[in-house]
């Protein structure tokens, strides 16, 4: 059986991992991509609702509000889902978010990302052009709705709040809204239009375009098992379908699956899901929507993807491998068809993602404390396809000794002890 040797075993082939091996390329490594599946993006990275949140500086916290935590708790709203049998595996992680969400470590851990998130189109833009699909780009931004007076203030607010940051919105009335989007019905105390983010029509194909890029490069992307990654002799080794794969280095980018290779090299990392569906339909007639569309009250969205209208849901807080329950898809659709002109269904069933969260709100970025080449890139929360490239470059930039663009210093596996 052959061995085939390399500098750097990149684990996992959604966009997190595919920019950390094309960065690292760039930086004159060799580098072997691995993943289970033949092809990239085949997981997390295909079912996003393509945004590349350029504007999004505060994380997604839990509400200290109680009315909403009580709104939650009857698991009635489709915003947030439990499967209550698997309450005793998610509630200890669900505490520490919930620790982690006061405003003043909130905001610790915005600061700490954000110049992650301000890096993050410009390294999209980057690639995209490298990669030659410049059509996967789309510069629309998204719009925010809020169906009463109380959620449109607080959405003013949170504006306001990050202008302080460079960023901008537009707020709208009910005209300024059809204007946008003059296919969307409904009554609507305002809005917000983000022009800055990226839109992404086929989030699974951009990480495809990436992955083309890094194979013409001379990379090399072979389907394995990094369940069985293991250190032998100063190197990394995992067992390919024609022998051996051996690099000096090895970095995890499994995303949610990245506890079953750490756990493994003793690592107790407080990995966790926050599971998530989508549905693509077809429109009616001749409508059309020009951006993705947050129907923030009632907890979707939807974006016009190139394979039809998404509509995508909220969170599901549930075991990662545990059977789909998408009845947050049941209880949006009928709101969705009431927003916009919606048709038939193309997908058969719901598709169902899986986000891997950091209590934190923080992905770990870097080396393994007790383990020489074993690097870390995973827990990117709600932004594995904004951060994919910019965290790639930071990983790429500590791996071979250049300057590293932001603090890695939060990003650290250590953080957890």
């Amino acid at each position: 059986m052959a061995l085939i040797k390399s500098d750097v075993l990149v684990l996992g082939a959604g966009i997190v991992g595919v920019s950390a091996a094309l960065h690292l390329q760039k930086r004159g490594r060799d580098v072997i991509l691995v993943d289970r599946h033949e092809r990239a993006g085949e997981e997390t990275s295909y079912g996003n609702a393509g945004l590349i949140e350029c504007a999004s500086v505060f994380p997604y916290v839990f509400p200290y509000d109680l009315r909403q935590v009580l709104r939650y708790a009857l698991n009635r709203f489709p915003e947030a889902h439990y499967r209550f049998r698997d309450l005793p595996a998610f509630l200890p992680w669900l505490i520490r978010y919930i620790l982690a969400s006061s405003p003043e470590r909130a905001f610790r851990s915005a600061m700490a990302a954000l110049p992650l998130i301000q890096r993050s189109l410009v390294e999209h833009e980057t690639l995209i052009a490298e990669a030659g699909v410049p059509q996967l780009l789309r510069r629309t931004g998204w719009i925010k709705l809020f169906r009463s007076n109380a959620t449109l203030d607080k959405g003013i607010a949170d504006l306001e709040r990050v202008r302080r940051y460079g960023v901008e919105g537009d707020v709208l009335d009910a005209k300024g809204i059809a204007a946008r989007e003059p296919n969307l019905s409904g009554t609507f105390a305002g809005a917000i239009h983000w022009p800055a983010p990226g839109f992404i029509p086929d989030p699974g194909a951009l990480t495809k375009a990436y992955a083309a890029l890094f194979l013409r490069r001379g990379g090399r992307f072979i389907a394995a098992d990094a369940r069985t990654l293991t250190q032998s002799q100063a190197a990394w080794r995992i067992e390919g379908p024609n022998g051996g794969l051996m690099g000096r280095e090895a970095v995890i980018a499994l995303g949610p699956w990245s506890d079953d290779v750490f756990r493994g090299l003793g690592y107790n990392m407080p990995l966790g899901i926050k599971r998530g569906y989508h549905l693509h339909l077809a429109p009616r007639g001749n409508a059309v929507l020009n951006r993705p569309v947050l129907d923030s009250d009632l907890g979707y969205l939807l974006a016009p993807m190139n394979q039809g209208i998404r509509l995508t849901t909220g969170a599901e807080f549930a075991r990662r491998d545990a059977p789909p329950t998408p009845v947050q898809i049941e209880r949006t659709l009928p709101l969705a068809r009431e927003l916009f002109p919606l048709g038939e269904a193309i997908d058969a069933t719901p598709w169902m993602g899986r986000r891997p969260c950091m209590p934190d709100m923080l992905p770990v970025i870097g080396k393994a404390a007790r383990h020489a080449g074993l690097w870390f890139n995973f827990g990117h929360q709600h932004h594995g396809l904004t951060l994919g490239p910019a965290t790639g470059r930071l990983l790429a930039e500590m791996m071979t000794g250049a300057a590293p663009f932001a603090d890695p210093r939060p990003f650290a596996a250590e953080r957890f002890r």
